[in-house]
Order: C-alpha cells, then sequence, then structure tokens
C-alpha cells in the first residue's frame, strides 16, 4: 500500500512544467553527449565505487547515503493551505533541546529514504534530495517529493523549493570516467587544462560538470535554472585523496549549474568539508558559495550554529541542519 495520501497521488504538477521537463530529456537525448551514466529505473544502485569513510549518524545528510535510517512511521502532508510549522521555545510541543527563546519557522529536507514512510507536516520550506545516494542515480520518488515541497508554506529567507544532489570524485575506480573535455554535445572550457582521461584535477572537474548536467537535464528537472542545487558534501560517498581534485570536481558541478543561470550553495559539517576539499582560495568558484551546515543534535544548537564560520572564507552561513523525532529539520539563519 502506498504510504501517500489519495490527494498526494493524485495531484499533478503543472503542465508547463511536464512539458519543460520533457523537453529538457529530448534536447539532451538530441545533442548526443559522450557515454556516461544515464537515467536509471529507481532501483538501488551498485555502489560507485569503494567507500572512503562513513559519514556519523548524527550529522545526516539531507536524506544522503550516510543519513539514519527512516523512522517507522511519519506524519502525513497536509493541504497546501495550511500554515507553516513553527518551533515553539519553551512550550510542550517545542522540539528536543528547543531553548532558542523565539518561535522560528522550520524548513525539511527528504529523499530515497523517505519514500516508504510519510514526509513532515507544515515545513516552512522543503528541500528535495535528486539522487538516489549515489551521485549517477535518480531518487526512485522525487516527483511524489516534489508535489509534497510545492506546498511548502514560505516565510523565511529561504527558497520555498530547493534541490540537492549527492556529490562524489570515484576517480578510475567508478563505473564512469570522462576522457576528454566533451560533454552535453559542446567542449567544456576547463581551467584543469585538457581531460585525458587520467584521474587528476582536469578529469575531476569534467566528472563534477558531467554529473551536474546530468542531474539537471536527465532526472526529469522542471526549469533546472530556476533552482537553488545545494551540492552534498560527505565522507560517505567516494573521493580522491588529492584535495584539489575533489576541489575541481565541485568546481566543474557549481560552474555547470552558474550556466544555466542556478544558484549554488554547499551542504557539509567543518569536519568531512576539510578532510575533502579543505581550504577554498578567493579564485575558486566555490568561493563566495552559501554554505547549509549539518551536525546539530538540538533546535538551539542549530541556531548557535548560524554564527559558526562558513565551510569557504566569501561564503556565510545561510541555513543549518538538525535531526529531531525522526525527521531532518532545517533552520534558517536569513
Amino acid at each position: 500500500m502506498s504510504i501517500f495520501s489519495s490527494a498526494v497521488l493524485t495531484r499533478r504538477r503543472p503542465a508547463g512544467r511536464r512539458a519543460s521537463a520533457l523537453l529538457s530529456f529530448m534536447v539532451a537525448t538530441a545533442v548526443g553527449f559522450i557515454p556516461g551514466p544515464r537515467l536509471d529505473d529507481g532501483a538501488p544502485p551498485a555502489p560507485e565505487s569503494t567507500v572512503t569513510e562513513a559519514s556519523p549518524r548524527a550529522s545526516a545528510a539531507p536524506g544522503g547515503a550516510a543519513q539514519a535510517e527512516p523512522p517507522a512511521s511519519r506524519q502525513s502532508p497536509q493541504p497546501a493551505n495550511r500554515q507553516p510549522a513553527r518551533q515553539p521555545s519553551g512550550s510542550a510541543s517545542a522540539l528536543p533541546g528547543d531553548e532558542t527563546g523565539d518561535e522560528t519557522l522550520l524548513g525539511n529536507d527528504v529523499s530515497w529514504p523517505q519514500c516508504n514512510g510519510d514526509l513532515p507536516d507544515n515545513p516552512a520550506f522543503a528541500i528535495v534530495g535528486v539522487n538516489n545516494g549515489l551521485a549517477n542515480t535518480t531518487n526512485p520518488c522525487l516527483h511524489q517529493q516534489l508535489d509534497w515541497a510545492d506546498d511548502s508554506a514560505g516565510g523565511t529567507g529561504q527558497p520555498r523549493l530547493a534541490l540537492y544532489v549527492n556529490t562524489a570524485n570515484p576517480g578510475l575506480r567508478g563505473s564512469w570516467w570522462p576522457t576528454n573535455n566533451e560533454y552535453g554535445g559542446e567542449v567544456v572550457a576547463n581551467p584543469y587544462g585538457t581531460c585525458q582521461g587520467q584521474d587528476d584535477a582536469a578529469c575531476a572537474y569534467m566528472y563534477g560538470y558531467a554529473k551536474a548536467f546530468d542531474d539537471a537535464y536527465l532526472r526529469t528537472i522542471s526549469e533546472p535554472g530556476t533552482y537553488l542545487w545545494w551540492l552534498d558534501v560527505e565522507t560517505g560517498n567516494s573521493w580522491s585523496g588529492d584535495r584539489n581534485a575533489n576541489r575541481a570536481d565541485l568546481e566543474g558541478m557549481a560552474d555547470f549549474f552558474h550556466s544555466i543561470g542556478a544558484r549554488v550553495g554547499i551542504y557539509s559539517s567543518a569536519r568531512q568539508w576539510g578532510q575533502i576539499v579543505g581550504e577554498v582560495g578567493s579564485a575558486s568558484s566555490l568561493y563566495s558559495l552559501p554554505s547549509w551546515l549539518a551536525g546539530a543534535r538540538t533546535a538551539a544548537v542549530a541556531n548557535s550554529m548560524c554564527s559558526a564560520a562558513p565551510l569557504t572564507a566569501g561564503g556565510r552561513v545561510v541555513l543549518t541542519q538538525f535531526v529531531a523525532d525522526g525527521f531532518d529539520h532545517d533552520h534558517s539563519c536569513i
């Protein structure tokens, strides 16, 4: 039996969005980009490559591979004209650890782990995972979750609906690795030089660019350039021991999303970001991206993390995440 209410299952996304998604897929197919991962059938994928390190369960990914197991039960979606969820301090209904002294609108992030459970009630904003835990896969219930997110109430500085994608840099261990600077039917301007199939920064840049291209055009996302895309950077996925190559990979993703007019941000914890990428210089396209910080265990800690250092020196913390009652909750810092 489906976990989704009949109202959710029978809702239809606007015709313009469906047409845009179909057009995006047809365009991507027509341009004949180089062989690589294609839109999968939604089945749980085989690992893309050896996992370097499991992410801490406490600093759960926004629905990614390192997140804690989905809870056995969740609340049901509510009608679109509802009021946004609030975090009332000092009351019996406050979330655990909420001692911030004010009332805060909260968002939620969901992805493939929530495919077999109900979705949170009344989010002020929502962030939906596009992938199925790995960078070359598709969330099998993506559009049901996008329908749920369409009903987000708003009321914060965050977009009512944003997306996040899994990231990785598997190198030659992966199921596909670029051999030149061509993707999407065109030659890509590669700041790291010419990719020649080696496990280096030039090919890592192309890998990241290709994964972002696939996320935008092969996952049936309507109007991909209108979204804020968060790059989910965690040790639970596969990374090179060369942090310069990992940075190039993420720059390739950011550069592609920027090329279609989309906004980009970075989700990680300070520890994991430091291990994977390290310091980012001002010449990098990652330098000024906003940060979404993971790792809080309570609402109060999530609130205090708004004043923490951003992941990159030129960015700022705009969002923090904590886990309570089996859900990922997101606290807006703007």
